[in-house]
């Protein structure tokens, strides 16, 4: 099995700043795609930000120039830098990655258990 753990979420104020990690662990032979969704109270789950194995990045249009997302592929690990807080970023912060488990066939999406970010006005 794969496990996702995520830590730094909390409260700030707007305008402050707050850096997520996730790290995976288990029985992973390779790791695809890494990324953060985040759910609001009421709200559908939306993408944050997500990146490749490669380095490459994708960011919801409401968090570019704000967040970044970055990942340490010897740690299996990632992370999301968010500055320039807002209230409307006060959700449910959620890693996801796309992985290859040892003597598996296909990859799948694994989902850690989720980090409260409160933004206050």
């Amino acid at each position: 099995q794969v496990q996702l753990v995520e830590s730094g979420g909390g409260l700030v104020q707007a305008g402050g700043s707050l850096r997520l990690s996730c790290a995976a662990s288990g029985s992973i032979f390779r790791i695809n795609a890494m990324g953060w969704y985040r759910q609001a109270p009421g709200k559908q789950r939306e993408l944050v930000a997500t990146i490749t194995s490669s380095g490459s990045t994708n960011y919801a249009d409401s968090v570019k120039g704000r967040f970044t997302i970055s990942r340490d592929n010897a740690k299996n690990t990632v992370y999301l830098q968010m500055n320039s807080l807002k209230p409307e970023d006060t959700a449910v912060y959620y890693c996801t990655a796309n992985a290859l488990r040892v003597g598996g066939f296909r990859a799948n999406d694994y989902w850690g258990q989720g980090t409260q970010v409160t933004v206050s006005s």
